[in-house]
């Protein structure tokens, strides 16, 4: 369980302090949290203070009881937290396999490798020996990415904005993995999502505004005001 309490946030411009993030406490215990929220609001900011890019300008986060407010993304990714970026990270020269044995932290075997894949919608005999520097999609490496974090089993999964810069195909099944992890995984899944559908397989959404905790609730209770309020159209979208 992640829990923040009177996490505040903030940047240096011009000489003055910007609150980014203001007194947010939240606790993540669910199986499946979408955070969303106009642009602006702070939704990334949050994910990248969860994961440990980021450190609290004041605020306390708790992982399993344990204080982990100073402890850096690595730090984290140890205890059991793995966050995935907007835009996946592009190594040159290493292969799909490559990344999915470091994942795993262990030497791998092919038919682990391709059951992981496929989990992903990906057939491992297309993908396995590919590089990634050269050879893959955006949509592609984004189910990559979601396999690395399947493969390490992680407590918390962070996903910040899964479907930018991806076609309606590659969204589809990305929005098919995402279904087949809300059923098998064993932590929490957090999404950082603008998009409907992604908010509707949540088990509970969070909004953010303004740097603010605004809502939070389970989807029943969320998605409707979202979409009868009539700022929906800034802050969910139901197309790419």
């Amino acid at each position: 369980m992640l829990e923040l309490k009177h996490i505040s946030y903030e940047v240096e411009e011009q000489n003055s302090n910007v609150a980014i993030l203001r007194d947010i406490s939240l606790t993540i215990e669910d199986k499946f949290v979408a955070v969303t929220g106009p642009n602006g609001g702070g939704k990334s900011t949050l994910a990248k203070v969860i994961a440990g890019i980021l450190t609290p300008t004041s605020g306390q986060i708790l992982f399993d009881g344990e204080d982990i407010t100073g402890q850096d993304i690595t730090e984290r990714a140890k205890k059991g937290i793995s966050f995935a970026f907007q835009q996946p990270v592009r190594f040159k020269g290493l292969t799909v396999r490559d990344l999915l044995t470091m994942a795993y932290g262990r030497k791998t075997s092919v038919s682990e490798i391709c059951e992981v894949l496929s989990e992903v919608g990906l057939c491992a005999r297309d993908y396995v020996n590919r590089e990634v520097n050269a050879s893959l999609s955006g949509g592609e490496l984004k189910r990559i990415e979601i396999a690395m974090i399947i493969a390490r089993g992680t407590k918390l999964s962070v996903f910040d904005e899964p479907e930018a810069g991806i076609d309606l195909w590659s969204f589809n099944n990305l929005i098919r993995v995402f279904e087949k992890l809300h059923e098998d995984v064993q932590g929490s899944i957090l999404i950082i999502s603008h998009q409907e559908r992604i908010l509707n397989i949540a088990d509970k959404i969070v909004m953010i505004a303004d740097g603010r905790l605004e809502a939070e609730g389970s989807k029943d209770e969320i998605l409707p005001k979202l979409l009868n309020a009539p700022s929906a159209c800034k802050v969910l979208t139901d197309k790419l």
